[in-house]
């Protein structure tokens, strides 16, 4: 299926279909529940997430590199584009991820990265997927058993990647959300407005777009907000969350590079809504100089 239009997706599901948490994931590995533990821990302008995993990381997890394994070479689709299907077979086989088995995915505590392996793996056809909920700090400051150094080799998967299974939007379908839906742009406040940019050659944000930070998705634990608290932050941002169950609304996401706004995606998830995401995000759209950018706050 075409990446640059809107795929089928199903009806999102409770919040415990989506995240895990410490305690219950221990209870899962205690008895040896068939899963593969990904760790995708990654911090824009380093130090490398490898470095991060070999000074501890969840006993028997596996590294995933956002950069090479989660998404494709940079071009005119953004920083972080959707990695080919050949591409994303290849790197979740190595790592152990296979057809109907649990993938529990965690980066270091807010789900930033965590929730761009959780969708990309979404979009690609694994229904069997969880986030880590207060990620590797959250298992970590529970007790839990940590390890350390390279990581275990790990049995070879099965998983082929199919994609056009969730919601996606390209530069077209983005503006057009923008004018006739509602187009949430999850970074920070100042790079929405235009005041700083610190990654891309052009600041400013989509025209239209409302400015949704993901770090209001989370408490100050880096664990999601409820899905009650989440469906009012959203109804607050013009959302509609009372579409009923199943119902696609009219709600896309994007970023920098699409990793945030896969964060964003998740918590709308949690909050009952089915949304879209835009994966060129900001650094895709401005690889066009015909593309319009506004700045400064959103009109009163």
């Amino acid at each position: 299926m075409d990446a640059d239009r809107p795929g089928p997706a199903a009806a999102p599901g409770p919040a415990g279909s989506v995240l895990i948490d410490a305690g219950t994931l221990a209870g899962e590995l205690a008895g040896d529940a068939p899963l593969v533990l990904l760790d995708v821990r990654w911090r824009l302008g380093g130090p490398p997430g490898i470095d991060s995993f070999r000074a501890g990381h969840l006993p028997g997890a596996v590294y995933l590199d956002l950069d090479t394994d989660l998404a494709g070479p940079p071009g005119t689709g953004g920083r972080h584009p959707l990695p080919a299907a050949e591409d994303f077979t290849a790197a979740m086989r190595r790592a152990g991820v296979r057809e109907g088995r649990l993938a529990v995915v965690y980066d270091d505590g807010d789900s930033t990265i965590a929730a761009r392996a959780w969708w990309t793996l979404r979009y690609f056809g694994h229904d069997r997927v969880r986030v880590l909920d207060g990620g590797f700090r959250g298992w970590a400051a529970a007790g839990q058993p940590v390890a350390t150094g390279d990581e275990p080799q790990a049995a070879a998967g099965d998983f082929t990647a199919v994609p056009g299974q969730l919601l996606v939007l390209d530069a077209v379908g983005a503006a057009a959300m923008a004018r006739s839906g509602v187009l949430l742009d999850a970074r920070a406040g100042p790079r929405y407005r235009g005041e700083t940019e610190p990654v891309d050659p052009v600041a400013g944000h989509i025209p239209g777009a409302v400015s949704a930070p993901t770090a209001g998705n989370v408490g100050a634990d880096g664990r999601f907000l409820p899905p009650a608290e989440l469906s009012r932050r959203f109804a607050r941002l013009g959302v509609p969350v009372d579409s009923g169950p199943g119902v696609r609304a009219a709600v896309g996401a994007y970023c920098g590079s699409g990793v945030t706004a896969a964060h964003e995606v998740l918590a709308l998830e949690l909050a009952g809504v089915r949304a879209a995401r835009y994966p060129g995000s900001w650094s895709g759209w401005i690889t066009d100089p015909g593309r319009p950018v506004a700045v400064g706050p959103e009109p009163g």
